[in-house]
């Protein structure tokens, strides 16, 4: 059973759990990416805008990503609560953030981050996506194992004695009867973190990085391929409006990625670097 406190109570103030995953999400990511910088030869001086229009992209992006996907009605019932974390619906209440989408957080940071490398850095955009989505991975984990501690995005019933059963009462009223589930946000965030491991280690220990988009185009393979089954094991999240042959919201929205992902390793061959541009400094 996975019957977890909402978070830390801090006097007056809880700091809840889910919040605090977001927290590690970009305080590793800030980091990694320092890290990076590093490894790259490329001045700090461009890493703090690059986590500035990051979070502006993940949180609006993924917000706006829920509401139009899942909960469109939204607009017209309570606008507000679409981009400020409160509902006037029945009268003033603070609600903090919830109901956020990573297909929307997506399409929002392919858009800040060519804002970024065009008018920052100045580098290749695909440059900059290699190295966001190794952050992105990571990030994407801790937002799962936030979902965990809220026990939201449940998984679909299971049989009591297996292994994977886990018991959520503190589970929204809208999966109806609590009965074992798979841990569905367990299984998103293991195949995320797998995939951390995987692109880090290709960064660090092969050329791949010098082909710019190889990195980016495998890791919206295998990022988007991980939320595309384990969709089979969730149960829908709101009022999904997408379904085509057996498959829902989220499953339909990660083929088109997959896809890209495919054409962008192929298109990659095209902007190869050499080790000596890459590491130039700014």
């Amino acid at each position: 059973m996975w019957d977890p406190s909402k978070g830390i109570q801090l006097g007056p103030v809880t700091l809840h759990f889910y919040s605090l995953m977001f927290v590690f999400a970009f305080g590793f990511g800030y980091f990694l990416m320092l890290r990076i910088f590093k490894i790259d030869n490329v001045n700090q001086k461009y890493l703090e805008p690059l986590f500035t229009w990051t979070l502006i992209g993940t949180i609006l992006g993924a917000r706006l990503g829920h509401v139009i996907f899942y909960q469109p009605e939204l607009f017209k019932e309570d606008f507000w609560s679409v981009f400020l974390p409160i509902s006037t619906k029945n009268g003033f209440q603070f609600t903090g953030f919830s109901g956020l989408a990573s297909h929307g957080a997506t399409i929002a940071l392919i858009f800040t981050t060519l804002y970024y490398s065009f008018k920052i850095i100045k580098k290749n955009p695909f440059w900059v996506y290699d190295r966001i989505g190794i952050v992105v991975a990571l990030g994407g984990a801790f937002v799962r194992i936030g979902n965990f501690f809220n026990s939201e995005i449940i998984g679909k019933a299971v049989d009591p004695n297996s292994p994977l059963a886990i018991l959520f009462p503190q589970q929204s009223s809208e999966y109806g009867p609590t009965v074992p589930r798979y841990p569905g946000q367990l299984l998103e965030a293991a195949g995320y973190f797998l995939l951390f491991i995987l692109l880090w280690t290709l960064y660090r220990k092969t050329n791949k990085k010098y082909q710019q988009g190889w990195l980016f185009g495998l890791f919206f393979i295998i990022l988007w391929a991980v939320r595309f089954f384990v969709e089979f094991l969730k149960e829908p999240q709101g009022d999904e409006f997408i379904h085509i042959g057996g498959l829902n919201t989220g499953q339909v929205l990660s083929i088109p990625f997959m896809i890209a992902g495919v054409v962008i390793m192929i298109i990659s061959k095209k902007f190869k670097i050499t080790p000596a541009e890459n590491e130039k400094p700014e």
